[in-house]
């Protein structure tokens, strides 16, 4: 299938997801199945795109809803690049297509001033996974040895919003064990 028909055939498989509205949790785990059975390759991306950039890593809107219901994104990282800690606007849903991304979850301390551990997981070359929030504070890292590639569905036209974050977290990070 050409770049553009992995790409049409994706954005049809959401779009019904979502014309369920049946909530957030429920339409990221709808749409993130949906994505394991429209998985696209690196090809859905033009070389250029693929070949990311030395600096940062790169996002590249591959489709926005035109009623503004979500967004395909793919977003590139090469080795060692990183998001700052951050949330969300909305649900989402995402596949990793190439390489591995580091993923490391927190949530907030009782009083809101500190960050704490939750955990963290590597999710590798086809591994797909939804979220919705409150609950969804990550950092995300390639920490492999090649360019990673993800596909990330937002429930929202991120060429309007200009990203999906909706905070960047500057606060303490404690362990899990030190805040318990």
């Amino acid at each position: 299938m050409s770049r553009h028909g992995d790409l049409d055939a994706l954005a049809t498989a959401i779009r019904a997801a979502v014309a369920r509205r049946t909530g957030w949790r429920e339409t990221a785990r709808v749409v993130a199945s949906e994505l394991e059975r429209q998985l696209p390759s690196p090809s859905i991306l033009t070389a250029e795109q693929r070949a990311g950039d030395p600096k940062t890593f790169r996002s590249h809107v591959l489709h926005s809803e035109p009623d503004g219901s979500f967004s395909i994104v793919a977003l590139v990282w090469r080795t060692g690049q990183t998001t700052r800690i951050h949330d969300h606007v909305t649900w989402g849903a995402f596949a990793v297509i190439q390489g591995a991304e580091h993923e490391e979850l927190f949530t907030l301390d009782e009083d809101g001033s500190c960050l704490v551990e939750a955990g963290s997981t590597v999710n590798a070359t086809g591994d797909i996974s939804a979220f919705a929030p409150p609950g969804d504070i990550h950092r995300v890292r390639n920490a492999g040895n090649r360019t990673a590639i993800s596909i990330h569905i937002y429930g929202t036209d991120v060429t309007r919003l200009g990203s999906s974050v909706r905070h960047d977290y500057d606060l303490p990070v404690l362990p899990a064990r030190a805040a318990a």
